[in-house]
Order: structure tokens, then sequence, then C-alpha cells
């Protein structure tokens, strides 16, 4: 790159010819004063000086990586040293803010994590900064399903792998069907806190809530079930469709008549006379990435309405004759593919049967304690993902003329969300070590309490975080675009994670109940 003095770039001042100096790069913005959005004085106003302090005023740095760059004519002969220079990080780099990561990848002690956990999460980061990122805001934003190509991508590079329980599949996969892990994890080497890892990642980091979704929120909750209950020939060739990326699933629990109260569920299935499949009728709501999912995990009633949590069983229905799916407008991003279900007369094998019939319920019930512990790491990625954004802002905005992160008020605020969130942290790493050292029976007995109440403890903080962030960034916070755009993503889409896989009141209620079933005959 050219190299120009400070001097040199002054004497570039004019309408005609507007050099300016950002960080330590030389731009020439003389053609683009005229398309810039907010006006040509702006520019103009800045010609021939350093600009880094007003550009970062009013732009997020990703304007300099993306539209800015072409226009870059070489670099200043005295940039930026030491604390003064901006950080910009390269794909797959860790933050530097405090607070942005966990603290076992910010350099503190865990006992938690080793060596591969740090190469798995390094390799994961380069992989969604590189092949995700680049265009997940644009297509969050368009309301854009994730495409096929980037499902095999997925599938290929052992993100969706890296998303469901470990067990077999994992290695079958790995051998048969071409799928590296992140980091060159071996499938014996992967445990809980990699998972953790892939949820964090794949989710809450990346500040695009419902193309995020888009990227298997469905498939994670909805592949586990078939994996651990279904018959080894449907295990086997469904689990390796949707963990290469060749098919998507999805979970169908939820219906209009039946959401946190899942015993009432009223979509029909009975068997045909000849014994040989089961028809399906009714319908689902709210079923997360089922606009595009091949394979529909659904709860269905075979029993006599009378018979409650007894008569419901679990089917996996294929998309096909009578299966619709349309999609419903949320709050956020029509990325995540949410969708209203009908089953007209659908035919199921009942080979599709997973578990027994009856045990819907009880299966319906094991699966949540997974998905309820994937939200928390998801939801607190998310969070902290927004306290690294009001640091960044509170440090470089400029109010009654110093920075905001002077105001005492405004440090008060940045104290209860980091202490929050790292609770929330503490209790889900120390939840993920207890899983990794019970059977799924313990697991059902002794978490499924302590997980209700982590899940209700993350998303009220989530709730909070949302709150005083808005506050923090003011109007940023409700302008889809520009400085706050993260955090008027996350705001908007900040009560999903406290309404499914239960809701807080029922969550709160779960813990304590099972609390009090453990109590001993205690007096004061």
């Amino acid at each position: 790159s050219a190299v120009y003095t400070r001097e040199e770039v002054a004497r570039h001042a004019s309408d005609d010819s507007n050099w300016v100096i950002i960080d330590d790069k030389v731009y020439d913005l003389t053609r683009f004063a005229a398309f810039h959005p907010g006006g040509a004085a702006f520019i103009s106003s800045v010609a021939g000086r350093d600009a880094t302090d007003k550009f970062y005023a009013f732009h997020r740095g990703d304007v300099l990586r993306s539209m800015a760059s072409k226009y870059v004519i070489g670099v200043v002969a005295d940039p930026p040293l030491g604390k003064k220079a901006t950080v910009t990080l390269e794909p797959g780099e860790l933050s530097r803010v405090p607070y942005a990561e966990p603290s076992a990848f910010q350099g503190l002690p865990s006992p938690y994590y080793n060596e591969t956990h740090r190469r798995f999460r390094l390799d994961l980061r380069k992989f969604f900064d590189e092949e995700v990122m680049p265009d997940a805001v644009a297509l969050d934003a368009r309301g854009t399903h994730p495409s096929p190509e980037l499902w095999r991508l997925l599938g290929k590079r052992g993100v969706l792998a890296s998303r469901v329980q470990h067990g077999p599949w994992l290695k079958d996969v790995v051998e048969n069907c071409g799928v590296t892990l992140p980091g060159g994890i071996l499938p014996d080497e992967f445990d809980y806190f990699h998972e953790l890892i892939a949820h964090e990642e794949a989710s809450g980091r990346l500040g695009v809530p419902g193309y995020a979704d888009g990227l298997g929120a469905g498939f994670v909750i909805g592949l586990p079930p078939v994996l651990q209950f279904g018959s080894s020939e449907v295990a086997k060739r469904v689990g390796r469709e949707v963990l290469t990326g060749t098919k998507r699933i999805c979970l169908a629990i939820s219906g209009p008549e039946a959401g946190s109260d899942v015993a009432n569920v009223a979509c029909v299935a009975e068997k045909t006379p000849d014994g040989l499949f089961y028809k399906v009728n009714g319908v689902k709501k709210w079923i997360t990435n089922g606009v595009f999912a091949d394979y529909f995990v659904t709860a269905v009633r075979t029993g006599p309405k009378s018979s409650g949590i007894d008569g419901l069983s679990l089917l996996l229905v294929e998309r096909g004759d009578g299966l619709e799916t349309k999609p419903i407008k949320t709050s956020y991003s029509a990325s995540a593919g949410t969708a209203y279900v009908s089953y007209d007369d659908v035919l199921v094998p009942v080979s599709n049967l997973l578990g027994k019939e009856g045990e819907g319920f009880k299966l319906i019930m094991h699966n949540f304690n997974h998905e309820r512990w994937y939200i928390v790491a998801g939801v607190n990625r998310a969070s902290r993902l927004i306290i690294e954004e009001c640091l960044k802002w509170s440090k470089q905005r400029m109010v009654f003329g110093k920075p905001l992160a002077e105001q005492p008020v405004i440090r008060q605020k940045l104290a209860k969300l980091a202490s929050q969130v790292e609770g929330v942290q503490a209790w889900l790493e120390a939840i993920t070590f207890q899983m990794q050292h019970m059977s799924h029976v313990e697991q059902a007995a002794k978490l499924a309490g302590p997980i209700a109440l982590l899940k209700l403890f993350a998303t009220r903080v989530a709730n909070d975080v949302a709150d005083e962030a808005c506050q923090i960034f003011g109007g940023r916070a409700i302008t889809a675009t520009g400085m706050g755009q993260v955090v008027e993503r996350f705001q908007r889409s900040v009560k999903f994670g406290a309404i499914l896989g239960g809701s807080e009141e029922i969550m709160g209620d779960l813990g304590i109940r099972q609390a009090m079933r453990a109590m001993p005959n205690a007096k004061l």
C-alpha cells in the first residue's frame, strides 16, 4: 500500500479532492461524498483530517470492512500505536473486551476446560466468522432462511453433530459420512462442554437471533428423540441425513390448544385398519424451523382424550401428502422458519413411532432437560454479547464532553449486568459438569428442577440486560440499523427464551416442586 504523511493528506481538503484518515488507513472519499447517507456535509467537514473519532461516533467498524474498503488508497506514515490503535479481530480471534467471553477463554483458570475445548471454540469461531457472518445480518433483515448449501456445510464441518447429545451417532457420521468435528476433535474426546461451546458459538454470539435459530434451533431439540428412542434403522438413517445437513428436522409439540400444558395436546393419531400406519390429524403452532423442515417429531394423542398424559405418543412424521406448513410472523426474523403445521390424514408408518405408544409424555419430559440447558447456553451468550456492545459504546460515546462510561450511573448498570451474566455462566458450567457425570435417568431425577430454575434465572437476567442496554444506547437501541442494531435485535427477541421450552412461571414452579419433594422433615 502507498504510504502518506498527515501533511500530504491535509493537502486534499476540498470537495474536489477529499482524503481522510481513519485508524491507520487513508481513504479518498471524493466520489463517495455525494452518496453518503448522512449528506455530503459530514464528509466535507473532515476533509484532509484524521476522522477516526468522528467516524466511530456514528458508524460501526464493520462499515470499514465492507463498503468503505473500496475507497482505501493507502496507509498513514505514523499510525496510532498501543492503546490508541483501534483493536480489530481476525476471523476466529476471541474478544479481549472484559466479560465478552467466558472467563476460561480470557486467560483465567477453570476446572472444566482443556486444550481441546479451546481449539474447538477457536475453530468454530473462525467458521462462523468466515462462512456465516458476512451476510447473516442482511439475510436476517430480509427474513431469508439459511440455504441448503449452508446446511450441508454445517454438516460437513461437524457443527450439526456438535450440537446434539454425544452418543454412537457422533462416531458413525465421522467414520462413515465424511464429517470432521471442529478443531479436529475426536468423537471419544467430545463431551458436554464441547456441546456447550457449540451452542454458544452457533446461537447467542452471532447477534442475529432469528437467523441463528434458522441455523438449527428446531434441529437441536428435534433430532435427539429420534436418535435415542427411534428404532435402530430409523435412528441411523435419519441421524445420518440430518447430521450431514442433507435433510432438516424440527420438534412439533405445541399447538393452539396446548403450550406449556403438554398433556392437553389435541393432535390425534389413529392406526389404520391394517395396522401398518398411523393416520395423523391436527395442527401445531410456533414450530421453529417448521417452514423448511423435512421431518417433524410430533406429539400426538394415540389414546382417548380422557387418558391425559398416558395417551400421548411421539411420531416421526416426514413431509409429504397431507402435511402443510405456513410461516408465522413473529417479533424476530422470518429466517427462523417459525411455522403453523397442519396434518390432514397424514399416513405415518408404525415403524416411525418413537419409544412405545403412551410413552410420549415421558419422552418429551426427557428431552426438555436438554432443550432448556441449550436455551440457557444461547440466551446467556447473547446477553454476554450485549454487555460487550455496551462496554464498547460506553467508552466511545461522548456525552457532556466525556465518555459515557464516566457517568457513575452507567458504570452501575454495567456492573449489574456483568455480575448477573457471570452468575448464570457459573451455574451453567456447574450443571454441565453434573450432566457429564450422570446418566439420563439421574439427570431427570436430580437436575430437572435445577435446570428449570437456571433457565428462569438466565431469561430474567436477559430481560435486565435488554432493559439496561436500551437505556445505555438510547434511541439507537430501537433503531434496526446503525450503532445499536445488535441491541435492537436482542431486545426485540429476548422474550423467546422466556417462553420457549417452558415459560418462566412453569420453570419456577417445577424447580421448587422438585425441591419440596426432596425436603426432609426439617423444622426451624
